[in-house]
């Protein structure tokens, strides 16, 4: 008998680790060496973990032993508290926050919960793709709504409330956002919930990288500019903290909850049937929130990130016929080829060439949902010499690549 995959996994898709992988893995296992820009994981460009953190689930191990509250434990839940709290949002206590294996565990959990058969989300356009995965995966339809390249990435208001419909059940926003770094200004978001206020939608708020901006952009939390709207916030340690193995990211409900009791009780379940959270990863939220913000040294002006974001920046548009947008935010570029330069029609193809030739790893735009062939993300993590050389090896590649 052959055993075949789900069909839900039909429209399912995540080409940050996809097939183009599998090729990777192949050329390293024969000996090469493949610059990894496929994934935003701090770890193998150098960048460690706060020793603080280390310490203190090292410490807590002796009592990490057995499962812990569905919701995690309570000192952690506590930090997550009081750090909404100074950011403005109002409301919140420890019941409201539930901690997981990752931000991404919480967002499949909350997305599970909410969908019926059916029913609609927006997402944004380019995505994060497992937003558009798990709503898909739950049944639903990921409904995809326009950032404008041209308008500096930021969302089309316009584009959003023109695909609201009976069926759309929330609106998802990524902010700062994933591949293409866009920081969204205050007015943007306030017109977002207005939207979402006017049409009864729960707002799912992706806010991984709330700590890692540049040029001094200022980051909005979703949840602190309405309280009558509901709110999902999503966060956890993995990118601002360099722990991205550690799996441990937390999700904060806000606003109206007295209008979502029955929502929070199957969310609730769902946190049980996980038994918990990883436990001794639990222990470093506390430490991280209360300690020493080291993220700020590394996006101040001559700090690691930012110079390297502006070293891929400056190198990207100068390679002929490819142009980026300067991220104001997380650990991303989403590199744009002028389809009269390059004439790329399968974007897949076009990284797994690179791959082969350059030995440089990156995801194509379709992987992000991105409707056209004619962009791809690269991760900035990499020191300044060496996303040098690597743009400067993508252009030599673009040079004399076709594909018609």
């Amino acid at each position: 008998m052959e055993f075949r995959q789900s069909s839900k996994l039909n429209d399912v898709c995540y080409e940050i680790r996809g097939p183009v992988v599998d090729q990777a893995n192949a050329l390293e296992e024969a000996g090469h060496s493949v610059l990894r820009l496929n994934t935003g994981n701090p770890a193998p460009f150098g960048f460690e973990a706060p020793e603080e953190i280390v310490q203190d689930i090292i410490r807590n191990l002796p009592k990490a032993h057995g499962y812990s509250d569905s919701r995690g434990i309570l000192p952690a839940r506590r930090a997550v508290v009081q750090y909404y709290q100074q950011r403005g949002v109002e409301g919140v206590d420890v019941n409201d926050v539930y901690l997981g294996n990752g931000a991404s565990e919480l967002i499949q959990m909350a997305v599970t919960a909410l969908v019926d058969d059916g029913d609609e989300v927006l997402v944004p356009m380019p995505d994060y793709p497992l937003w558009t995965a798990v709503v898909r995966l739950a049944g639903g339809k990921a409904v995809h709504y326009l950032c404008d390249e041209v308008a500096d990435w930021y969302p089309s208001l316009d584009d959003i409330a023109a695909k609201i419909t009976a069926r759309t059940k929330a609106i998802v926003v990524i902010n700062p956002n994933n591949p293409t770094g866009a920081v969204y200004p205050k007015e943007l978001l306030e017109g977002i919930l207005d939207l979402a206020r006017r049409h009864g939608l729960m707002v799912l708020a992706d806010e991984i990288y709330d700590k890692i901006l540049y040029d001094g952009t200022e980051h909005h939390c979703l949840a602190a500019l309405a309280d009558d709207v509901l709110t999902l916030t999503f966060n956890g340690l993995s990118k601002a903290y360099r722990v991205a193995g550690f799996r441990s990211g937390w999700l904060v409900v806000s606003g109206p909850k007295q209008h979502a009791s029955d929502y929070l009780e199957g969310l609730t379940m769902l946190s049980g049937m996980r038994l918990c959270p990883n436990v001794p990863a639990q222990f470093a939220v506390q430490a991280a929130l209360g300690g020493h913000q080291s993220i700020d040294d590394l996006v101040l002006p001559g700090g690691r990130l930012t110079e390297q974001r502006d070293v891929a920046y400056k190198a990207l548009n100068e390679i002929p016929g490819v142009s980026c947008v300067k991220p104001k935010g997380a650990l991303y570029a989403f590199a744009r080829l002028d389809p009269a330069v390059h004439k790329i029609v399968d974007d897949e193809q076009f990284v797994l060439d690179l791959l082969l030739r350059e030995k440089i790893h990156v995801v194509q735009g379709t992987g992000f949902n991105w409707p056209r062939p004619d962009h791809f993300r690269f991760v900035t993590l990499p020191r300044a010499d060496d996303l040098e050389t690597a743009i400067n090896r993508i252009g030599r590649f673009l040079a004399t690549y076709r594909q018609v």
